[in-house]
């Protein structure tokens, strides 16, 4: 089914793979993708690093589905025993930066969007977008052309699920806290010790657990993960910093959550942002009622992704496995490549029935 299109992805997810394109610098991925799309006769439009394109037979009257997915990467793991801009194909796996996550969802999407391109008789318009910085949640990826964009009623998001779909997703908010001591010298009984007052709170994040949860996420995740004090080792610390990694699930709102810690702790707590929500899709929703008739097994992700950034709803899917996101030697079988191309018009076909 659809085995032209097979080529076309394998070939282009490695000249992805040949060229670095770390979050806030995919400028020359980005040219590669506008040029893909120049050489297929597609239009395609692009702000900063983000290049998009809309169906031939575009109709506003129609609903329209964004399929998205990102073509920066993180830095490669120290533990790369192979050139991680050099794609090799060895036992029917690719291996190369980025071609696990994303690569292999990108590609698979962008086949999907030119097999029905030029369709006349399409349910839903489809808009691929191909973000920038969605490893590091910058605010130059999807958020930077999602007003540039037609009006979108749902989005199917290419990240690595094993072609599972991730009906829900968790949130993400970092929380910044101090605790304020008083200096003093660490031979005498004088002084506040910052790190002794930050015990209680840092107990009470470790241990407490929030009464909601989620029905496909589960609970609500907090993991104190930095800690800095101190400068001398005979000098009372009068200041402790902490870091807390909280993922959030769609039980509760970020700011909800924050206010819960900020009720119970002492310390002064300073979200770095509350963009990156927790994610969830109507049991009653059309993707989810296709999934159930194709078949398709339904989870709840503990990844962020462009799903926190994107207001409709929207699911994540991909070929791939999260698994081997961000590890060394990052390679995806070809055969899932294939499979994702099927799977993803297989949807769409259904979705357009």
């Amino acid at each position: 089914m659809n085995e032209h299109l097979y080529p076309l992805a394998a070939d282009l997810l490695q000249q992805l793979i040949s060229i670095p394109s770390y979050s806030k610098d995919e400028g020359k991925t980005a040219a590669l993708l506008e040029n893909f799309f120049r050489h297929y006769d597609v239009e395609s439009f692009r702000k900063g690093n983000n290049v998009w394109a809309k169906n031939k037979n575009f109709d506003k009257a129609k609903p329209t589905i964004l399929l998205n997915s990102h073509h920066d990467t993180v830095k490669p793991n120290p533990a790369y025993t192979r050139n991680p801009f050099q794609p090799e194909v060895i036992d029917y796996k690719l291996y190369g930066l980025g071609s696990n996550d994303a690569g292999g969802p990108l590609v698979s999407l962008i086949m999907t969007f030119l097999y029905f391109y030029h369709e006349q008789n399409l349910k839903y318009n489809l808009v691929f977008v191909g973000s920038a910085e969605e490893e590091i949640s910058g605010t130059n990826g999807i958020e930077l052309v999602w007003k540039e964009l037609p009006p979108i009623d749902f989005a199917i998001v290419g990240e690595p699920t094993l072609m599972k779909m991730a009906i829900a997703e968790k949130g993400l908010m970092v929380l910044d806290c101090i605790v304020h001591g008083k200096a003093g010298h660490a031979a005498r009984e004088e002084g506040v010790n910052a790190i002794y007052s930050s015990l209680k709170d840092i107990e009470w994040f470790r241990t407490f657990q929030f009464p909601k949860i989620s029905p496909t996420l589960g609970k609500v995740k907090m993991s104190v993960t930095v800690i800095q004090a101190g400068q001398a080792h005979n000098q009372v610390p009068p200041e402790c910093t902490f870091t807390v990694d909280c993922r959030v699930t769609d039980a509760y709102t970020l700011e909800e959550v924050l206010e819960v810690v900020r009720k119970n702790v002492s310390c002064t707590v300073t979200p770095r942002s509350l963009r990156l929500k927790p994610k969830g899709i109507d049991t009653g929703h059309v993707l989810i009622r296709v999934a159930e008739k194709l078949g398709i097994e339904m989870y709840g992700s503990p990844t962020t992704s462009d799903q926190a950034l994107i207001p409709v709803p929207s699911i994540k899917l991909g070929p791939g496995d999260s698994a081997r996101s961000h590890s060394a030697d990052e390679f995806i079988y070809l055969e899932e490549i294939n499979n994702g191309i099927n799977g993803y018009i297989k949807l769409i076909e259904n979705l357009s029935q």
